[in-house]
């Protein structure tokens, strides 16, 4: 296949990079500096020039709280980036694999989210990847939509590497300890879209599946499970969301069910904090 992964310096595209792809794949990584997805006739000359079997948008604008304030440029990504590539994989006749959110539903169920579930974004960052996804079906393109939640990464910046950084500064951090959801590893869903790329009848399965590590945890929870795996002598104490008030509504409870995607593809999901282990010995190695 000739395969186009776009965001590619983001967090899961630099996953990505970092992966063994099949030796008669040719993988092309952009990000904006190469391919401008916002930009209609760059998308279908490059889908032409190098006859592209297959996209994974790893592309997106992700600041949750600027978006509050940045709607266009937010909605230019997300959506009609977004939209753009299901036209040039329609025309084209491409499979498009499109990464999206937990936050397109509203954080209010207290079991986990199944995909048929309605949507219900109460921010803009979520209401913008909503609308890409609809692009993405209403196009008719062959594709499948990945959401997925709490992403972090030895790569970039992210919540894991913050809290590691702030660790080795302060006696105390204050976390949020009334928001639920399930912590994923870039270079877990970097392995299961390679799993994904290697099924023969891929576009038979089209539609939206969930991809998180499997269990469920607070953002209070995650924290100490990091600083008590740096071995850094700092203390974390939870706060509740009233205390710690940001521009954007995070939903209290967005823990996504993986059922689907596991029946679908035998896919073989990790633990979060299996997960978070694993990233830990990386940073630790890289340090050495």
């Amino acid at each position: 296949m000739n395969i186009w992964i776009t965001g590619a310096n983001g967090q899961l595209g630099t996953a990505l990079r970092a992966k063994t792809f099949p030796a008669l794949d040719e993988v092309f990584f952009t990000d904006v500096e190469e391919v401008d997805i916002t930009d209609t006739k760059a998308v279908f000359a490059f889908v032409e020039l190098h006859e592209i079997d297959t996209i994974v948008n790893c592309a997106a604008y992700t600041a949750v709280d600027r978006a509050e304030d940045e709607v266009e440029k937010a909605e230019k990504i997300n959506r009609d980036g977004a939209a753009n590539l299901a036209k040039a994989s329609y025309a084209l006749n491409c499979l498009l694999i499109h990464i999206s959110t937990d936050y397109v539903f509203d954080g209010v169920h207290d079991t986990p989210y199944v995909e048929k579930d309605a949507v219900n974004p109460r921010t803009v960052y979520g209401r913008t990847k909503r609308e890409g996804e609809r692009a993405i079906i209403r196009s008719g393109c062959l594709h499948l939509i990945l959401r997925t939640a709490w992403l972090y990464s030895e790569f970039g910046a992210n919540f894991f590497k913050t809290i590691l950084r702030l660790a080795g500064e302060r006696e105390e951090l204050q976390v949020v300890n009334d928001q639920v959801g399930s912590p994923t590893y870039a270079g877990d869903l970097a392995d299961a879209i390679l799993c994904l790329l290697a099924t023969e009848d891929l576009p038979e399965h089209g539609g939206i599946f969930h991809y998180v590590n499997e269990g469920a945890c607070t953002w209070y929870e995650f924290a100490r499970e990091i600083v008590a795996l740096s071995g850094k002598a700092c203390r974390v104490t939870p706060v509740t969301t009233a205390q710690y008030p940001t521009r954007a509504v995070r939903p209290a409870y967005s823990v996504l069910d993986t059922a689907k995607i596991r029946a679908t593809f035998g896919l073989e999901i990790p633990g979060w904090q299996d997960a978070l282990r694993r990233c830990s010995r990386r940073v630790e190695a890289c340090q050495e």
